[in-house]
């Protein structure tokens, strides 16, 4: 799977799970780390971690083993390293506060 594509998959399995307000960036050009940025808002603890484990368990049952998985402890903000993509998933307060796309955008 391509980068384009491993978007659009971790976009749509964020979106099974009603994922809010779901912005990708194209980050080729401004980081190493990545190709695309996804980023997305759940609206409680269990929300955020729900939309994280539902994405995994996706990628998990398609071949693909994340390469780490940040947050899951707190809730507030978790973060799956898919490799050309990494998924933020953030309560809307925290979300606010970073502001990642203002950052990457």
């Amino acid at each position: 799977m391509n980068g384009e594509q491993l978007k659009d998959f971790v976009v749509d399995k964020a979106d099974d799970l009603k994922a809010v307000d779901i912005k990708t960036l194209d980050v080729r050009g401004k980081s190493s780390v990545c190709e695309f940025l996804v980023i997305c808002s759940g609206t409680s603890r269990t929300h955020v971690n729900a939309i994280a484990e539902n994405v995994v368990t996706e990628a998990k049952q398609t071949g693909m083993q994340p390469l780490g998985i940040e947050g899951k402890a707190g809730g507030e903000w978790v973060l799956v390293d898919l490799g050309d993509v990494v998924l933020h998933v953030m309560q809307e307060q925290t979300r606010d506060f970073y502001q990642l796309e203002k950052l990457w955008g």
